[in-house]
């Protein structure tokens, strides 16, 4: 028996874990004390990667669809099938005829993040999406005009400030999202041991609010509203804008008929306390404002997040202790310019004409792109580590899409809503079997840390890592596209080949340790090693105006993109669209226990208590004539769904929630556990349609619905198909 220290990478927090190992195999998992982030930290999430590990549904080896069902086959044989397709579509369609979805998963993996970027930039497909139009990219866009670059995120400093505000986020589930915060319980209790005041502000009373000073209902889709009225007020106080902030001036224009006044009835909140939001904000010694999902993946989620960061730099809570501060990671992906800043509108879509964001398109376009005909239509998909069948809006209709594609590839240890459709699935390693270092989430941490954890247990003979099945595709990709062997040497030995192979040849560790060397004196993978705990590199610090990317290195508050969108968030202010008679909104809510959509296939983490019910407030319940725990249908523009109803006086009324990462009882999925959860998907009844208008975001939340009890003809079964927000 051996003792092994590392970390959890199944979500943003990077607890430390203490693993028992016998026999090639962790017995038990416990929360590393000496871990100086984690602080000994731990969620059921990482218990149950023992579970995941021994999954007896989990493929370790690559598959093939047949018409008798799935066939093991080997990896050779994998790499031929999947180069052939991807390569024979694009000479028949063009290289935009194949697409790419890469899911969260990625990103908790450093081999995807080192190795899978020169592999899909091989392919040389606009048809890029992701999970980051799904979740954070008004974030991104925002992090992008106002510091320069699209990672450029400041980040709370919870450990010092005064007033912590925290809008459409859930840190007691998530232990932080783009804000990596574990222990965050023990966190908000010294907070308010030194005098401090967290407030919530929420359509639904979350988890975090039963730790917090305050909690405010809002109304969804209606949080631009009260944060340019916080705005409003915070300006007709003492300001404190650093010298190197342009447009101040231009921001009080804008946010001036946003009074609380005129806000109050649209958002739900009296103008009384809107005011008294806002100065004490303003008038705290530091102070930071925080918002996650429910405000981004809104109508005016772009706005949202212009509008905490504009809060954030009036009242002089950027860059400094107890507000909000960019990090110092040992490895600096911004600062050495290994990840690059990002662009915006460079292109656009075929069919929707949507702006493309670092070259990238919104996911909720891609059903489009599968289905319209033309030039440019995808034929073919490469997915990696991502189901956005239950993740995308419009689940429904892109089931269908996948289920007609020439050709499509998964890279996933589950057979899945999505991978059931692939003709190829090639499974990577499971966490414990590869060495990690966190990439990007170390640049969003509380606190500056550094940890190397080594693999914990030997993979099994046969299996290979993500990093190895992306240097094996592309070396075969770009063999296969040079054609004749002397061709195909003749292109190894261009210069750009030439880095490209080498750095498809260097393993993650290698990777990590040369761009550690290369950033930290004294840092290294060797070093790390020794420290099995982790290093701890400080508290955050101020870094402004030398940190921003921006070519002048000042902020620029304006932008003509935000600007463009006040006018609808204006007239919404005004309720020039009201919400038809029997409808509600619904919103969101994630679990402790799940991780997006993929985790549901762990006994212990889905034993105990129902969570796919439908919440609704008691009184909208009694009001429509349903009982507690019927069965209601959900509809909307987008479709019609089946769940079970539960009443919580912890909805705002006139607020509906349903659960994300349900809905697994389909033909063809192979998850014995997960199959036998109820619950159906969010996004059967979420509208592709309506996006963000700025940023093109998925609008997850805020989404018109009519629910009615089962047999009841007299409810309105259409829905909203207007996007409206009030």
């Amino acid at each position: 028996m051996t003792v092994e220290y590392g970390s959890c990478n199944l979500c943003e927090a990077m607890c430390g874990l203490e693993y028992t190992v016998e026999n090639n195999t962790v017995t038990a998992i416990r929360g590393d004390k000496k871990d100086p982030l984690s602080r000994g930290h731990i969620c059921p999430k990482a218990l149950s990667l023992i579970d995941l590990h021994a999954d007896p549904d989990r493929l370790t080896a690559p598959v093939r669809r047949t018409p008798t069902g799935w066939k093991e086959i080997g990896w050779d044989e994998a790499y031929d099938l999947v180069v052939d397709g991807l390569v024979s579509t694009r000479e028949k369609h063009g290289a935009n005829s194949v697409g790419i979805y890469q899911g969260n998963p990625n990103v908790h993996s450093v081999g995807a993040l080192t190795h899978g970027v020169p592999f899909t930039s091989m392919l040389r497909t606009k048809n890029r999406y992701s999970a980051t139009s799904l979740d954070q990219l008004p974030h991104q866009l925002v992090n992008y005009l106002l510091y320069g670059h699209q990672l450029a995120l400041p980040i709370p400093d919870i450990d010092h400030t005064d007033l912590f505000l925290v809008l459409g986020g859930n840190p007691m589930v998530s232990n932080g999202s783009m804000m990596t915060v574990p222990d965050f319980a023990h966190r908000v209790r010294d907070l308010q041991a030194r005098g401090g005041t967290m407030i919530v502000v929420d359509p639904r009373k979350p988890e975090t609010a039963d730790v917090a000073n305050e909690h405010h209902f809002v109304r969804p889709g209606t949080d631009a509203l009260l944060l340019l009225a916080m705005i409003n007020v915070a300006l007709g106080l003492p300001t404190r804008i650093a010298d190197y902030v342009d447009g101040a001036d231009d921001v009080a224009a804008l946010v001036a008929d946003f009074t609380p006044e005129a806000v109050a009835p649209a958002v739900g909140i009296s103008a009384a306390d809107i005011t008294s939001l806002a100065e004490r904000f303003a008038g705290a010694n530091s102070a930071v404002a925080y918002g996650r999902m429910g405000v981004s993946t809104q109508r005016f989620g772009s706005v949202c997040q212009w509008a905490i960061q504009v809060l954030n730099i009036i009242t002089g809570n950027l860059d400094r202790v107890g507000g909000a501060m960019l990090t110092s990671p040992a490895i600096d992906l911004i600062g050495k310019k290994v990840v690059g800043r990002g662009h915006f509108d460079a292109w656009r879509s075929r069919v929707r004409d949507l702006p493309e964001f670092s070259g990238e398109f919104p996911s909720s376009t891609l059903v489009d792109e599968m289905t319209t005909p033309g030039e440019g239509r995808i034929r073919a998909m490469a997915v990696f580590s991502g189901n956005p069948v239950l993740s995308m809006p419009g689940g429904k209709k892109l089931d269908e899409a996948f289920a007609n594609l020439d050709f499509m590839v998964s890279f996933d240890f589950y057979v899945n809503e999505t991978s059931r459709h692939a003709d190829v699935i090639l499974p990577p390693t499971m966490a414990l079997e590869r060495d990690h270092y966190d990439l990007i989430f170390q640049a969003f941490a509380v606190r500056n840390t550094a940890k190397f954890m080594p693999a914990i247990l030997k993979p099994k003979p046969g299996t290979k890592a993500d990093w190895e099945i992306f240097r094996d595709l592309a070396l075969r990709y770009q063999a296969r596209r040079a054609g004749s062997r002397l061709d195909q040497w003749k292109s190894r030995l261009q210069p750009a080949s030439i880095v490209r192979e080498a750095r498809l040849r260097l393993s993650p560790r290698r990777t990590v340790d040369l761009l550690l060397r290369r950033q930290r004196n004294g840092l290294s993978v060797s070093r790390l090693a020794k420290s099995p705990h982790g290093i701890d590199l400080g508290p955050l610090e101020p870094g402004l105006p030398g940190k921003l990317q921006t070519r002048n290195k000042r902020i620029q508050l304006v932008h003509d993109i935000i600007v463009a969108d006040l006018p609808a968030l204006h007239d919404a202010m005004l309720g020039a669209e009201p919400l038809r008679d029997g409808e509600l909104l619904m919103i969101g809510r994630r679990h402790l226990r799940s991780n997006n959509s993929w985790m549901h296939n762990a006994t212990r983490l889905t034993k105990g208590k129902p969570r796919h019910q439908l919440l609704a407030h008691p009184d909208q319940l009694l009001a429509r004539g349903i009982d507690d725990g019927a069965t209601v249908s959900v509809t909307s523009a987008a479709g019609s769904v089946h769940i079970e109803v539960h009443a919580s006086d912890r909805m705002m009324p006139g607020v509906v929630s349903m659960p994300h990462g349900f809905g697994h009882q389909r033909d063809g999925v192979e998850l014995s556990v997960a199959t036998s959860v109820a619950g159906v998907s969010a996004n059967d009844v979420t509208d592709p349609q309506q996006v963000d208008a700025v940023s093109a975001n998925a609008i997850l939340n805020g989404v018109p619905v009519t629910i009615a009890a089962l047999g009841d003809r007299t409810a309105d079964p259409v829905g909203s198909g207007s996007g409206r927000l009030l």
